[in-house]
């Protein structure tokens, strides 16, 4: 497929770091939002699969346990048994990914206890942790400065989603600009790296919004992104517009040419996590593009090939080394 060919991919950086791609283990450590508890606001934003997050309750698993499971799912085959006690897993390192909901929310001593369960492993080289701008401490930004001077690569990604206020608002995100772009300073000037979570095709968004947001975030600093298209998964406020046929969505030709154009907008030195993203059916309900894991990377790829990789539109670009 030839992505690293035309981006500065995560996988690249990894392998330019460690020797070889790193996997992430995605950790799920029950944590909830406070625009769904009532702090901010209930319901979540309207994206959101609120129906997946009632059905978690109770179902936690110790993280040396998830650890666990996600190295032998990383090296299954379609074969493999994967909960066998006999299953074999060859010496790797890993990424310990706290994605769930907002990972940063919740009382500071829970927090490094979840953190140091996770970097206990000796398999672990990384840490990143996924939240939201409004609910980053400096004691948390302190904590996250401790481990990378441990050794691990440590990533703070913040969901900011669109720079448009008037966006914000309406997809119930429940936070401000400003609030993002303190938490990257202080963030990024304690030198922890930042990845920003962007989505393309939210409602009433253009490419014209698209743009904004990705120079808004390059003129703030960042160290990664991650783009997703807007897709539409059950149990979310979005469904119930999906179903009335109030909303629409991005072709996966509309999106691999938005997509494409902020990669080509973005200085080489800006570290893309991601540039699509997938959801399985039935969860998934719209765009059915959205089902296939390769069909919005070959489709971005195709349009870097023919127009021009990261920062080929930027005064002063050079080759991709």
């Amino acid at each position: 497929m030839g992505l690293d060919n035309y981006v500065n991919t995560f996988g690249a950086y990894c392998k330019a770091r460690y020797g070889q791609r790193i996997k992430k283990l995605t950790i799920d450590a029950q944590f909830t939002c406070p625009n769904r508890d009532g702090t901010l606001g209930v319901g979540g934003c309207t994206f959101c699969n609120v129906a997946s997050f009632s059905a978690q309750q109770g179902l936690e698993q110790p993280i040396s346990i998830q650890l666990a499971e996600g190295k032998l799912r990383a090296h299954a085959r379609p074969t493999d048994k994967i909960h066998s006690p006999r299953s074999k897993v060859a010496s790797d390192k890993y990424i310990a990914y706290f994605q769930a909901y907002t990972s940063t929310y919740d009382e500071f001593s829970q927090l490094k206890i979840k953190y140091d369960q996770a970097v206990a492993d000796k398999d672990i080289v990384g840490l990143h942790i996924g939240t939201r701008p409004d609910c980053v401490s400096n004691e948390v930004i302190d904590l996250l400065v401790q481990y990378q001077r441990q050794g691990l690569d440590v990533w703070l990604e913040l969901g900011l989603q669109t720079s448009n206020v008037l966006t914000l608002k309406r997809i119930n995100r429940g936070h401000h600009l400003n609030e993002y772009r303190k938490t990257v300073n202080a963030a990024r000037s304690r030198g922890i790296k930042v990845c920003t979570h962007l989505i393309l095709g939210l409602p009433g968004e253009t490419t014209v919004d698209y743009f904004n947001s990705l120079q808004t975030v390059l003129g703030i600093g960042v160290d990664g992104i991650k783009l997703h298209p807007l897709h539409i998964v059950e149990g979310s406020t979005m469904a119930k517009q999906w179903r009335y046929k109030s909303m629409s969505l991005l072709t996966l030709e509309e999106y691999a040419c938005a997509a494409a154009t902020l990669i080509r907008h973005t200085p080489q030195h800006v570290i893309y996590h991601r540039v699509t993203a997938y959801a399985k059916k039935p969860i998934l309900l719209a765009p059915d593009w959205c089902a296939y894991r390769w069909q919005g990377l070959v489709a971005i790829v195709d349009e870097l090939r023919e127009y021009g990789g990261q920062g080929s539109a930027l005064a002063g670009f050079g080759k991709m080394a």
